[in-house]
């Protein structure tokens, strides 16, 4: 997700360049690539404290409705962050009726639980260990990046597969475009993100509440994660003479935090913040990487599941009404997610889980499945559908490089690993894949197209983002590692498809 002139190439040898031998994935989802197994996810250890956190979701037209709030103090809740535009209230209470005694309130429409666990869910491992890459390996890439290329970039197999390489040649995108990070945190002192990195537009969501103290939304520095960091060096390294390039070398990038420490738990509450926030701010693209926890997929049919599909909807939706492209990953279980069912073992993830069948119809992975959001699926280095992603025919809109196993995709030289190269804390460089490493190509291509379109609405660029992608034809079969059996099954055409949707991407057509 991520992205060196020849003074501060020396330097770059220098600095070891880790890499993950471990597939990096969605916060909260398992790896689907035998070569490259990820690590467990680590489960909250939440003993002490016993209150929840909750949304609340008005009716329309009953705003800041005070009665509302003294409801909720009688029922035991406590007021955290009132978003008024959207009728969300976040709320902590240790009362295990409140949402069942608040949904009787008039006015209304929905309350659930954000999380199955006590108030403060906090994991202490990370979600990767890189393996430090040799300083000869460094070296034998600086040696090979040709004129106008960073010193990484000959390692970038992604880059070329969207003709990013060529469309640089053209523009580097608009320093008055920003996009934001919904993620881990990132580190802007990383010397590939410091020159694009917008501090007035950074925040901390986590909690629900916007926490604009300086470096807040930088990843934590113990069990951090360098989730965000790579997909915002993905998106929008800058040409620098440092590391790797980004797809739009030329925007900004600003972190929007709402990950709890280890970069483990995404909830409700920091979500639906970080899309207002986005949505306050003037940011034009957000990047969505994860899936909204606890549960991998929200059941309408449940009423605390409800209500958290009901809260990012209003302010995913309320985003875009301002202007914000909103991407998301399509996530990273080899789910065909327009079947008629799926076995969700994951859920709820920071408790208990356990396996449960649901209809993808009524039962949604959120962000990724709401009206609005584009949804992003993954490929290798060989153009075919990453073994891990997620797909399905009218969910899928597009797709992108996220990298699969060498033993699946092997890229060609210069490139050595079929993952996805970008930058990681600590001033390093890391090589991750999933569709959460997908998604930020999508976004640098969104981004620059608000640079070259910038006065378009959402909707118009989400379309020039479809109409611009090449489409890709169904593999027949589609048999990943070889054995003669299908791995699984592509409906549609080269058009519109389960895997690829519109197609694969391509920002030389977006800045033509």
């Amino acid at each position: 997700m991520l992205h060196l002139s020849r003074t501060q190439r020396a330097i770059a040898v220098s600095v070891a360049m880790a890499t993950a031998t471990a597939l990096a994935v969605l916060p909260g989802s398992a790896s689907a690539a035998p070569a490259d197994p990820a690590p467990a996810k680590a489960t909250a250890r939440t003993d002490a404290a016993p209150s929840l956190s909750y949304v609340v979701n008005l009716r329309k037209g009953q705003g800041n409705s005070a009665r509302i709030t003294k409801a909720i103090g009688a029922a035991g809740g406590t007021v955290v962050q009132a978003y008024d535009r959207i009728g969300v209230i976040v709320v902590h209470s240790a009362d295990p009726d409140f949402a069942r005694t608040i949904r009787e309130v008039r006015g209304v429409a929905s309350a659930g639980a954000t999380r199955t666990a006590p108030l403060p869910a906090q994991a202490t491992t990370d979600v990767g260990t890189p393996k430090l890459l040799s300083e000869e390996e460094v070296r034998a890439a600086t040696a090979g990046a040709a004129a106008g290329q960073d010193p990484l970039e000959p390692l970038q197999w992604d880059l070329k597969a969207i003709k990013a390489d060529k469309a640089h040649e053209r523009t580097l995108g608009s320093s008055k475009v920003t996009v934001g990070v919904i993620d881990t945190g990132v580190d802007d002192t990383h010397p590939d993100i410091a020159p694009n990195f917008d501090r007035a537009k950074s925040v901390s969501c986590i909690g629900g509440k916007p926490d604009t103290t300086d470096g807040a939304w930088r990843p934590f520095t113990t069990g951090g994660s360098p989730h965000g960091t790579h997909v915002a060096g993905e998106i929008a390294a800058a040409k620098n003479g440092v590391g790797i390039t980004g797809v739009a070398p030329g925007v900004k990038v600003a972190a929007i935090k709402v990950s709890t420490q280890g970069g483990s738990f995404f909830y409700t509450e920091a979500v639906v913040c970080g899309f207002m926030w986005a949505a306050d701010h003037g940011i034009d693209v957000t990047n969505n990487s994860y899936y909204t926890d606890p549960w991998y997929f929200n059941c309408t049919t449940d009423p605390d599941q409800k209500a958290l599909v009901e809260a990012i909807t209003r302010a995913s939706r309320y985003a875009e009404s301002k202007g914000t492209v909103n991407v998301a990953a399509a996530g990273n279980e080899h789910y065909d997610l327009a079947a008629d069912s799926i076995t969700d073992p994951a859920s709820p993830n920071d408790s208990t889980p356990g396996n449960r069948t649901v209809d993808p119809h009524e039962c949604f992975d959120i962000p990724t499945q709401l009206p609005g959001v584009v949804t992003v699926a993954a490929t290798g280095a060989k153009g075919l559908k990453s073994s891990f992603s997620n797909y399905g025919l009218g969910v899928i809109d597009v797709a992108a490089p996220g990298g699969d196993s060498t033993a699946y995709q092997p890229p060609q030289a210069p490139a050595t690993s079929g993952l996805i190269l970008g930058p990681v804390p600590g001033g390093k460089w890391a090589y991750m894949a999933g569709t959460s490493m997908a998604t930020p190509h999508v976004v640098g291509v969104a981004a620059l197209l608000k640079s070259e379109h910038p006065h378009a609405p959402a909707w118009k660029i989400k379309e020039l983002l479809k109409e611009g992608a090449d489409p890709t034809a169904c593999p027949d079969p589609y048999d990943i590692d070889g054995d003669g059996k299908p791995d699984a099954v592509c409906e549609g055409g080269r058009h519109r498809s389960g895997f690829y949707g519109a197609g694969i991407v391509d920002a030389l057509n977006a800045v033509r």
